[in-house]
């Protein structure tokens, strides 16, 4: 088997903004598995600035898998404990090395019979123009649940957002969650959450920053808004470790990034404690490519979860790899009558 690894660097059409500043690119890496005339391909989905393995030896550790793939999967992922993004390469890799077409790799509906997966829209932060068209944008298209970022600009203006969208659609109409990125002070925290409690929101992600352990316990404990815990999760490799997070801080929703938590095995591991716990969950992408998009929103199908999940990024990037993923209707479909392979030869030079 020969493995190889090619970087590829995703460009965002528009400056994107978050807590964090603004993003106009996004690094990502391709493993490539070839073994008997077949080939797998999955995508590590490291985020800079974000990411637990975001270190300097990141492109060594790719390299180290390349040179020691014959060590095989299982093996393979017990050794990448430290790096969640190639462990989700990883398993993308040999499940699309070992099906039939490699970019087929769950059996569900949204694969075989094109039934849309629900998604949010997604708004980016911005002045009030710029952010008032996104929405417009995203209702336009059909979606009933809009996701937005909050915390880089004034507090009161994104208040007067939110307030001018309740005015127009009901919470019967428009399903609104927003997400903090850790901007709020815990201080500042609690109160902000009551101003944002009036507008019938449904949630918001991770209002402080992580590992604050006791001072996020409390605001779960308080709020008047239900808390989804977010970059909480990251970094938290070990079983005992998350079932302890878990019970500790007791969050109304906790959402998995297979990027970022160790793919869908570490996704799994926070599910069935997030299940055991009597706590929500949904997924979502952490601005992949459409590869390992793919790979999430095809899994995702197989979880049943009938909730909005946050799978609609694809379409952020100038040159992203085209792909059958479509948004419709506020949905993610699979449109089975596209090719993917020539744009993915041509995109990656394979």
């Amino acid at each position: 088997m020969k493995a190889t690894f090619k970087k590829y660097i995703l460009n965002f059409k528009n400056p994107s903004g978050t807590s964090r500043g603004i993003l106009r690119t996004k690094e990502t890496w391709f493993l490539i598995l070839e073994d008997e005339g077949k080939w797998g391909i999955g995508e590590c989905g490291l985020f800079r600035g974000l990411s637990y393995d975001d270190v300097p030896d990141y492109e060594e550790k790719c390299s180290w898998v390349a040179e020691h793939i014959g060590l095989g999967e299982y093996e393979l992922l017990k050794q990448l404990t430290d790096f969640p993004s190639i462990q989700f390469g990883v398993e993308q890799a040999f499940l699309s090395l070992r099906s039939q077409h490699p970019f087929e790799l769950f059996e569900s509906s949204f694969l075989k019979e094109q039934q849309p997966i629900s998604i949010n829209g997604l708004v980016w932060m911005g002045d009030q123009e710029f952010m008032h068209r996104q929405i417009e944008d995203k209702l336009k298209y059909g979606f009933s649940c809009i996701k937005m970022k909050i915390g880089a600009i004034d507090f009161d203006t994104e208040i007067e957002l939110l307030k001018s969208i309740r005015k127009r659609y009901s919470k019967n109409e428009i399903e609104l969650r927003v997400d903090a990125n850790g901007a709020f002070s815990p201080e500042e925290a609690l109160g902000k959450l009551e101003r944002l409690s009036k507008l019938d929101l449904h949630s918001i992600e991770q209002p402080i920053k992580a590992g604050q352990t006791t001072e996020m316990y409390k605001l779960c404990r308080n709020t008047p808004l239900p808390i989804a815990l977010d970059e909480e999760l990251i970094g938290v490799v070990d079983v005992t470790k998350k079932k302890e997070l878990l019970q500790t801080i007791q969050p109304q929703y906790v959402i998995l990034k297979p990027s970022l938590v160790g793919g869908f095995a570490g996704s799994k591991q926070w599910i069935d404690l997030a299940d055991t716990n009597g706590i929500g969950w949904w997924v979502t992408s952490a601005l992949e490519s459409n590869i390992g998009l793919n790979a999430i929103a095809q899994w995702t199908a197989t979880l049943g979860n009938k909730m909005p999940q946050g799978l609609g990024t694809g379409s952020l990037f100038t040159n992203n790899i085209e792909s059958p993923l479509e948004v419709a209707k506020g949905g993610l479909f699979y449109n089975k009558s596209k090719n993917w392979e020539n744009n993915l030869i041509e995109s990656l030079c394979i």
